[in-house]
């Protein structure tokens, strides 16, 4: 399916340029959203989203809670350019697989901890609600702390900004985690 605006293939700007050369080099290709959306604006707001990526970095939750709230929250928004990278980022950092595809039933699934029910109550109720129940409030603050709650607060708006600008530019799928496995392949066949 078409992107609502047109992909800018070769953008005007030398830091549009840059990214472009960057972004392609990590993954193999340059984003839809880069080429869709970033490359229409000015480039603080390319730098903003980035941002956010590297503020992920300074959260003190584990890197599997990051990522389990925020592949949940795509889901639910069904945002496919970010169910995708978000998987992308669950390979790379070598996360338990089966528990990301065990997802969509996390309340019954043993490889979830109540911990982790807590945290996926908390934003299934924020993201589809947009209001969360003072219950759901109080058990997740039983396995988090008032900092990784404002972090997953942080988590659920955040992942919203990203699912919604692809959401409404008609953004699917970049295919990063076939683009990640074929490479992976091409490695492994070269050392053997």
């Amino acid at each position: 399916m078409d992107t609502f605006l047109s992909p800018i293939e070769k953008p005007a700007s030398f830091v549009m340029k840059l990214a472009y050369y960057f972004t392609k080099k990590q993954f193999g290709k340059v984003l839809m959203p880069m080429k869709v959306h970033s490359a229409r604006l000015p480039t603080a707001f390319g730098m903003f989203y980035a941002k956010i990526s590297k503020l992920d970095k300074k959260l003190g939750l584990p890197t599997e809670t990051v990522m389990l709230v925020r592949e949940w929250v795509s889901r639910m928004n069904i945002c496919l350019f970010c169910i995708d990278i978000g998987r992308l980022v669950v390979i790379q950092n070598d996360l338990n697989e089966a528990k990301f595809e065990a997802l969509e039933d996390y309340k019954t699934n043993l490889l979830f901890t109540e911990a982790d029910r807590a945290a996926l109550d908390y934003a299934t109720e924020l993201t589809r609600d947009r209001k969360v129940d003072p219950a759901t409030f109080s058990r997740l603050s039983r396995f988090y702390s008032e900092q990784e709650v404002c972090e997953i607060v942080y988590l659920i708006a955040s992942e919203h900004l990203y699912n919604l600008t692809n959401i409404g530019l008609n953004i699917h799928s970049d295919m990063l985690c076939d683009i990640s496995r074929k490479k992976n392949d091409v490695l492994e066949h070269s050392q053997a």
